[in-house]
């Protein structure tokens, strides 16, 4: 393969791999309970992804996210049977791949979801979203938001509350009109 042909390929694998990044990365993390290891397992299986794309063993046009789990999902079996502490039982490994074929059969949804939330967090003012990224990105503790934000842990308590309300009934609202001719 030449050099152009080479970097168009890491180019188109490059851009396939950041589209689906963050889907693969939750199904990694649903999937092993420590994130250290699942860390891992995502650096391993972006090896392994980009072996097997670079060897065209991914049929372009096709279901990337899907190829990529698959390849995800066995990386996530070996790791479990290469631990010495632990050894993988089968009906570990039957209870992983029964959870992976769910979230595979659930993943067109959960997709429409996170992108219903992530307009309706886009709706929400600035002060609310900084809340939010503080408790569920940055994970503070609500202790922390209070001082930041001077308000008493209640208070912290009661507008999360009311912000989840808030988006529930957004993401509620949206796909229900998505889902209207």
């Amino acid at each position: 393969m030449d050099h152009d042909a080479n970097a168009a390929k890491m180019e188109e694998f490059l851009r396939l791999l950041g589209e689906h990044e963050r889907s693969l990365s939750a199904y990694v993390h649903t999937l092993v309970n420590a994130a250290a290891d699942a860390d891992d397992i995502l650096q391993e299986c972006r090896v392994v992804l980009w072996r097997q794309f670079a060897e065209s063993k991914f049929e372009p046009g096709t279901n990337f996210l899907a190829w990529a789990r698959k390849i995800a999902l066995h990386q996530i079996l070996n790791y479990r049977r290469s631990q010495k502490r632990r050894p993988l039982s089968a009906l570990d490994q039957t209870f992983i791949e029964s959870v992976a074929a769910e979230i595979d059969h659930r993943s067109p949804d959960l997709e429409r979801r996170a992108e219903a939330l992530r307009h309706c967090l886009r709706k929400l003012p600035q002060g609310h979203l900084q809340t939010i990224a503080w408790r569920y990105y940055d994970d503070c503790p609500v202790e922390e938001i209070a001082g930041k934000t001077q308000r008493t842990e209640g208070a912290v308590y009661r507008l999360l509350s009311r912000i989840r309300q808030v988006l529930s009934e957004c993401v509620t609202r949206t796909l229900t009109a998505s889902s209207q001719p």
